[in-house]
C-alpha cells in the first residue's frame, strides 16, 4: 500500500466514522423547548462537533492501523476476497 492509498484509507475510515458519530449526544432545539421561529423542532443546539472530530480521529487511528496492518502484512489478500464474494468463480489466469 503507497502513501497515496492509505491517506485514502484513513480519509473514508475517518468520515465513516464521524458520519455514526454525528448523532450521537445531539440536543436539538425541540429537546431543550427553545425551538427560534423560522427553524426545525430538529435542528441542533448543541451538536459537540470539536469532541466529536477528536474522538473520530483517535476511533479512526486505531482502526486505520488494525486495517492497513491486514493488508500490509497479507494475511487477507485481494484473492481472498474475491473468494468470498465470488466462490463460484475460478481464481487464476483463466479457463
Amino acid at each position: 500500500m503507497g502513501v497515496v492509498s492509505g491517506l485514502v484509507l484513513f480519509a473514508i475510515i475517518w468520515f465513516m466514522t464521524f458520519f455514526v458519530a454525528l448523532p450521537i449526544r445531539v440536543q436539538t432545539q425541540g429537546d431543550l423547548k427553545n425551538v427560534i421561529p423560522g427553524t426545525h423542532a430538529g435542528a441542533p443546539e448543541h451538536h459537540h462537533l470539536k469532541k466529536k472530530a477528536l474522538w473520530t480521529t483517535f476511533v479512526a487511528v486505531i482502526l486505520w492501523c488494525v486495517i492497513a496492518g491486514i493488508i500490509l502484512s497479507g494475511w487477507i489478500s485481494v484473492d481472498d476476497i474475491e473468494r468470498w464474494l465470488h466462490p463460484a468463480a475460478t481464481s487464476g489466469t483463466g479457463g
